[in-house]
This record gives C-alpha cells, structure tokens and sequence, in this order.
C-alpha cells in the first residue's frame, strides 16, 4: 500500500528531516555484500554505526559470513532467506552490477513491506532502469538515494548507510557539528567534511546524491530536510554540469555553492560521472547563476575578492568553501563549531624542481608524511635516481618520437629542428641526460671525446683500417672498431662511475660544478683509491694529465675532479672519463630526470662516442701525440665536437660558419623515430642481449646494430641529394656557395632543368614507364597536394638561415628549382623542397672549396655524406640504447609467428 509523504510535495519524499536520514535504528540489508567493494567499505561502516548491517545477500553463498570488527554479518542467497531467519530492516543498500540494480531494487520493495530507504551505490545505471527504480520507489513510499553514491552519513548519530563517507576512519572525519553536506561527488563530501574542520565547522548530515544522469534525492529534498532540520545552521552543496536539479530551489538557511566543471562544457562525451555532461543551459555557468540569484550575491567568491551575503556564497574551488563558510556564518552571527585544527595550505611530502629555478613562493618546502608513508617516501628519497617500470618496447620509445604530421622527430622532449640551433656536444650529451647539457657539461664532453678519438697503437683502429682496406662501407668501418670497445675495455671506467655514486649519493651534493662542496666527509678506502690510481703500466699515459689541464683551460668545474685531486693518487684515464662522466650526469641523476644505470654506463657511449669518430679518419693520421697534424694539448683544451665531426669530413679545423653548418646537419639526422630502421637495429641488439639482466647488455653491440642496420639506402642515400646538385653545378664556375653575390642565374638553370625533366617525363611515358626517375630532395608524401607545398623542416632551417644572414646557393637552386618544374608543366603543382635537399645543400657548401680544389674526390663525398648522417644517428641510437636498455623486456622485439608470413 501507497504511504503518505510530505505534504504538498508534488511527489512522494519520506524523509522530512536530515536527522531521519542515517538514523541509529535504522537496520541495513546489503545486496552483493561479498562483492569487491563491499567487502572492503561494509564492515568499517557497520562498526561505525554500532552494528546496523542484519544481513547481506550473495547468490549461492548463504551460510558464509562478512566478518567485521564487532561480529559477523550472516550471508544468505536472497532477502526472502534473511526475513524467514528473522533479520528485519528498514534500509537497503545494492551493490549490485548495473544491469542487475533494477531487479535487486524490486527484490527488497517486494518481499519487505518495511521498506523504507534505499542506497544505491552502483554507477551507471541504465536511464531505462533508473525511471522504473523511481516509479517503483513512488508507487511503495520508498525514498531512493543514488545511484553512483557514496550513500549517507550522520555525525550526530554516528551512522553511515552505504559508501565510505568519512574514508576508513570516519570517526575523525564525520565531526559533530551544524553544516549539512549535499554532494554530487562521493569523495569530494568527505574531503569537503576534512576541509571543513580546518575552519571548525562539524557536520550534521552528509548526504552524496550521486552523479548518474538519474538523480533520485535530489537538491530539492535535500533543501526540505535542511529546512526541518534544527540541528543544521547551514549547508554546503557540491554541484556539477548536467540536470536541472538544483535550478529554482530556495533556500532558507546559509548555503555554501560550489559548482565545478566548466571544462566539462566542451566535451561531447562522458568524463567520470555519467550526468556531469551539459546539455542545453544546464552547464557549470549556469548552474553558478542559479545559486548566485538564490543566494543574492553578485559574483563568485574567491580569496581575493570575498563576494558573500547572509544567505550564502558561490565558489569554484573547493578549497575555498571553509573561508567562504565562515564569512557567511559571521554576518549571520554565527561562530565555528569548535576551534579550527589542520590547514589547507599545500604540505608535500614530496618535491622536485628539475632544476628550475622557481619563485620562492613556488619553492614549497616538504612536511614529513603521515604514517605509513613517510617510512616509504624515506626509502624513496634514498633511491638513486629514475625507477623507470619494465614494459614491452617493440616498435615503441620512451626516448623519440615522430609527428606524423609534422614529420618533426622529439627526443627526449626537444625537436630536433630545436636540436639543429644547439651546439653539437649538447646533442652527444642529450641522449643520457635527458636534457640540454649546461655550457660547463658540453666542455667536459668535449674534452671526454676528444681523449678517446686518437687510436694510435688501439685495436680499435687496425680493425678499422682492415674493414676500409676491404672496401667495407663507412658504417661497416666503425662498426669493426666499435666491435673492439667491449665490456673489458670498460670495466674499470664503469667500476669507477659506480664507486664515485656510491660515495657521493647521500653526501647532499647537488651540484657537481660546486667546487665548494665540502670533501671532508668522504672518506675512500685504500682499496677505492686504488681502483682511482693508475698502475705502474698506465703511469707513461699522457693522456689523464692532459685531460686535467684541458679542464683548466676551459675553466671547468668538477667535484669528482677535485676529489681525484685530494685522494692522494695519480688517477688513470678510465677514473678520470668517470669523474667527466659523473659531472655531466650528476644533476640529472640527483633530479632523477635519469636512472642510475644511465648514469653508470655513460662512461661507455663517451669512449664510443670517440672511436667511432675516430674510425672515420684512416690510422695513417693517427699519432702519439697529435691527430691529423693537430697537437693533442689544443684538441683537448679548445676543439669542440663540433670540430673533431668536421676533421674526418676536410682534415682541418672548420670555420665558424662550417662548424654552424654542420651542426646543422647532425642535429636534423639525430633521429626519425624508433621506426626507423636504423633505431630497430640498436633496439633489437639489447633486445636479445636481455635488457633485465642490464649487466649482460653490451653497449657496443648495440651500437653495432645501429650501424649494420644502416647502408647505402638507409644513410649512405644523402649523397644523391649531393650528386643531383653537382651534376646541375658542374659547369658553373661557383667560388663560395654562400655568397649571396655570386652572379649565377639561377632561376635560368632550374628553368633548363625543368624543361629537360619534362621532356624525360614524356619520353618515359612513350616507352610505357609509370614513374620517371625521383629528383632527390623534391617532394614528399606527406606534404603534397597543396597548390604551393613545404616541408615544415626545411622552412624551419631556411627561416633560421636567413635570420642569421647565412646563404647557401644549393639551397636557393631547389626553392628555385620546385617553381620551374611546376612553371615549365612537368609537375602538377608546386613541390616541396624536402628536409634532404637542406641536408645535401649544407653538406656540399662545407665541402665545395675541397672538391672543387680536388682535395676530395665524389667517393669521397660521398663517404661525408654517410659519415655525417652516422654522426647524428649515433646520438639517436644511444638514446634507443639506453631508453631500451632501462625500460625493455628481454627478447621483446621479436614478431609473434602469427604475424609472419611464407612466401613462395
């Protein structure tokens, strides 16, 4: 039978007051009490409240037992099984499935006619179901709370039905006081219930409505128990976008509004709760207006403009409610329940700025953490360096990624169009430290490489000039010396990088430039300093003590370096190439913008680094003492990577402007992605050396398939671009290419091409050919189509050239070259002129002088062109090394055989 509800509703509400919502005799059913959340929220809540959960329901379990802290609570099959065993209730609460809540709704209306609330904590109920939930709920006098609740509390009565308002102590949550809460949000009640406390107000009722598109106790019957409520003085109401729940409710009482969400306004799905999506003039906007009328206040309140009246106040941050609360409460006369504890100002337990130089309020110190994390955050802060989780890597990077739309690669963050402006050991240092290298870093890397390149008397080079001798590639060159860098060459360096951590990781070093960094406080033993030393063997190396004194002279600064000094040692070049190693990595390995096996293994790519530039220049010019006629005290203590790239490519120093050109260069080709065929190669090697065991990972190897998985088509294919422009320069007396006055017509040459072209076209289409031949540098497949087409790349590297006045003639033949084949009807519309046609006319500007002059020959140019792509690329595959090596998966590059194919 139909009960009576309140009067003059225009539809049925049992609840007259907020006092009757959770009361203490209220005795609770649970449908699906053994399900996942309820296992974990029933119990606290049922303790709570003194024991107001008789029984629970799980179909197929009867017999079995939720047990809690002050007993056990009985498990039947159905709520029919639990009335026949004599547990009488008055409130349900379902946990039902979504697709199942309807009927277990109609269960509990059924079978009990004492029904007389019910909770539904299910999210996302069908709109079907939750209409036939409500008509139900009206026809029987049942009031329905839900769904995709957090259920109700009291703090008066200390009773909570449902979810888990006041978390899993809410005795320290739920606070006796004269504040009811209405939220949409489950977890925002309690968090408004804590913050509420930090100003003194306690709670009386709180009730989470729930945010599916149904809302079944909605803001109006909240605002009529509020009413009938002595206890409660005034309300806070959480709203979000969507529904018109809270449109024309009146208020009695003060009323805190916080309304949320006016992102939500622009999306066109679904984003948590199912009903916090606007519709037509029910956005967050509006629903701020409606209570703004309501409340009479003229805008929202914020710290900085405190907009209240004694009715109430709106805000947009819940942080902002307890203040708002209070002013309200004070021009009502009212004054806090109790005396205010906590505070809302920002507390981390944890900080890093990256090594940013913030603003001092934006430097928040850190508070110690409740337990038990403090204790966690304790052994955190004792880690050295990134932990970075173990995945899957095939096809994938954590170090490159490419736009396909841009066709623009990242790494580590930084376009590489940003990478071509920087200098070139910023870009060497990039792949290991995630970020540019300081001007002081890029001098130690300099001086670093600068001691590994001479090979004189080193395997490294005889396996070099073998494999040369052979008529091996450039590549297959440095991968004969890069074969002989093994885990035993290395050994000490990366023994001595690991030492110097351990000594330094919990000094309180941060900066390794601070040369006043008290040493006083490590203490090597005889057996550290003399893994340090350099034995009797090692004793006639120049090479340590020049590396010293480069440091001098570039004015570097070095804690590790000023360690070697003070330990009473003549240090060995391996102890001084980790002490380099360490000052470049330490910042970042303290910020843990790296791991320490980065850290550790840096050592290794820098005496890479130098052997693979070495390998690029013939043994002949190797030795004791100089390289290629250069004295090693000046490339120790001036050259810059820069230089020693431009050695192999001329056998001299390069001018500025060359120096500018090749950087250039190598920062376009550090990488296109893990895609590419070159950064599967290095991928796959550490792949299969099983990157979770990192000890048996060799880096050289890996290297090794970077190089062998580049070749004539995947590298040496940038002298085409070099071969078109001499072919089409041959018999143009051209003196500097970059020189603007050179006199040549070069809108005639393209034209002449162009004409040519054409009639090739035509020709080839005669003989029944599809395609006639590709002209490098022209066109693209992605940027195409448009009546006039560029490649985003090569405008990027021209719009930097003109700004620094630089001209480069080869360049300006293409950009010319584009609009006459469109010009002269031998392209359909205006071509782009691609990122390799730059390269090509960076390349040939810096060699022109020496091949004109015949100092270098075409295959020499074309041996440039393959070293200096394999000079970028190799800063690329040590950023796939070690991205792969840190986060892979052993043998994880591999193709299921499911996805291979025979073919006969």
């Amino acid at each position: 039978m139909p009960r009576d509800g309140i009067p003059g509703f225009p539809y049925y509400l049992g609840i007259g007051s907020l006092a009757d919502v959770a009361r203490p005799d209220d005795r609770v059913c649970v449908l699906n009490i053994l399900g996942g959340e309820s296992r974990q929220v029933t119990p606290v809540s049922h303790a709570f409240s003194g024991g107001n959960v008789v029984f629970g329901t799980s179909p197929g379990r009867r017999g079995q037992v939720l047990a809690t802290a002050i007993g056990d609570i009985p498990v039947y099959n159905s709520v029919r099984e639990g009335l026949d065993d004599g547990h009488a209730f008055n409130t349900g609460v379902v946990y039902l499935p979504p697709p199942s809540v309807r009927d277990g709704v109609a269960e509990l209306i059924r079978v009990n006619r004492a029904i007389r609330k019910i909770v539904i904590v299910t999210e996302k109920v069908s709109v079907h179901d939750a209409r036939e939930i409500r008509a139900m709920g009206q026809a029987n006098g049942v009031d329905i709370i839900g769904g995709n609740c957090l259920g109700v509390a009291d703090s008066w009565n200390r009773v909570r039905i449902g979810g888990a308002l006041g978390g899993d102590k809410p005795d320290e949550v739920l606070l006796k006081g004269s504040i009811a809460i209405f939220s949409n949000s489950g977890s925002f009640t309690t968090t408004i219930a804590q913050y509420l406390a930090s100003e003194g107000w306690g709670t009386t009722t709180l009730v989470s409505s729930g945010k599916d598109v149904y809302i079944h106790y909605a803001a109006r019957d909240f605002a009529h128990a509020f009413h009938s409520d002595p206890r409660s003085r005034a309300a806070v109401l959480y709203a979000e976008p969507g529904g018109y729940y809270e449109a024309g409710v009146a208020f009695d009482k003060p009323v805190v509004a916080c309304v949320v969400g006016r992102w939500k306004s622009k999306l066109t799905r679904a984003v948590g709760h199912a009903g916090a999506m606007a519709g037509s003039g029910d956005r967050a906007e509006d629903k701020e207006r409606w209570f703004r009328e309501a409340l009479g206040v003229e805008d929202l309140y914020t710290p900085e403009q405190p907009c209240v009246s004694a009715k109430g106040a709106v805000v947009t941050n819940i942080a902002d409610i307890p203040a708002a609360l209070t002013a309200v409460m004070r021009l009502n006369g009212v004054e806090p329940d109790f005396r205010g504890h906590g505070s809302l100002a920002l507390k981390p337990w944890l900080a890093n700025d990256q090594g940013l130089d913030l603003p001092a309020d934006l430097r928040l110190p850190t508070v110690r953490a409740m337990a038990p994390y403090d204790v966690q955050i304790e052994a955190l802060s004792r880690t050295i360096g990134a932990i970075v989780p173990r995945q899957t890597m095939k096809d994938r990077s954590g170090a490159s990624v490419l736009n396909t739309g841009t066709q623009v690669t990242s790494v580590h963050g930084y376009p590489v169009l940003d990478l071509a402006l920087q200098p070139v050991q910023a870009n060497f240092a990039l792949p290991l430290v995630h970020e540019i290298a300081t001007e002081n870093d890029r001098a130690m890397l300099d001086i670093a490489v600068a001691a590994e390149i001479n090979l004189v008397g080193d395997p490294a080079i005889l396996a070099a000039d073998a494999a040369r001798e052979a008529g091996n590639s450039p590549n297959t060159v440095m991968a004969a010396a890069v074969a002989i860098i093994g885990p035993r060459r290395v050994e000490r360096t990366l023994a001595c990088a690991r030492l110097l951590i351990d000594l330094f990781a919990h000094s309180g070093m941060q900066d390794a430039h601070d040369e006043t960094f008290d040493l006083s406080a490590i203490h090597p033993t005889d057996e550290q300093r003399a893994l340090f030393a350099a034995s009797p063997e090692e004793a006639g190396d120049p090479r340590p003590e020049a590396m010293l004194r480069a440091v001098k002279t570039r004015g570097g600064r070095s804690v590790f370096l000023m360690f070697l000094g003070r330990i009473g040692i003549q240090p060995s070049r391996d102890a001084v190439l980790a002490a380099i190693a360490m000052t470049i990595a330490w910042g970042p390995l303290m910020r843990k913008r790296i791991s320490r096996l980065t850290a550790e293994t840096l050592p290794w790519y820098l005496r890479l680094y130098g052997v693979m530039i070495g390998a690029s220049i013939p043994g002949s010019e190797h030795k004791h003492g100089s390289l290629c006629g250069i004295p090693r005290d000046e490339r120790f203590g001036h050259w810059t990577m820069a230089d020693f790239l431009c050695l192999p490519l001329i056998g001299k120093k390069p001018s500025e402007r060359e120096a500018r050109l090749l950087q250039m260069l190598v920062g376009l080709l550090i990488s296109n992605g893990p895609g590419a065929i070159s950064a599967q190669g290095a991928k796959g090697a550490v792949s299969a050396d099983g990157p979770q065991t990192p000890g048996r990972v060799q880096i050289n190897k890996a290297m090794i398939g970077f190089l062998s998985h580049s070749g004539y088509a995947h590298g040496g294919n940038g002298y085409e671009g070099i071969s078109f422009l001499l072919e089409q320069f041959r018999d143009v007396e051209l003196d500097d290419p970059t020189n603007p006055a050179h006199g040549i017509d070069l809108k005639g040459l393209a034209r002449q091409f162009a004409r040519g072209y054409r009639e090739e076209k035509s020709r080839s289409k005669e003989l029944g050919h599809l395609e006639p031949r590709a002209l490098p540098g022209v066109h693209h497949p992605v940027f195409r189509g448009k009546p006039v087409n560029h490649d985003p790349r090569e405008r990027f590297i021209a719009e930097y050239m003109a700004s620094r006045d630089d001209y480069n003639i080869f360049h300006a033949y293409y950009v010319e070259l584009v609009h006459a084949l469109y010009d002269e009807g031998a392209t359909p519309y205006v071509f782009c002129v691609n990122v390799d046609a730059v390269i090509a006319a960076l390349l040939l500007a810096v060699l022109w002088k020496d091949h004109r002059s015949g100092r270098i020959k075409d295959h020499d140019l074309e041996t440039a062109a393959f070293n200096v792509f394999l000079y970028g690329r190799m800063i690329g595959a040590a950023a796939e090394i070690d991205d792969h090596l840190n986060r892979g998966r052993n043998m994880d590059t591999r193709t299921p055989q499911e996805q291979c194919a025979f073919v006969a």
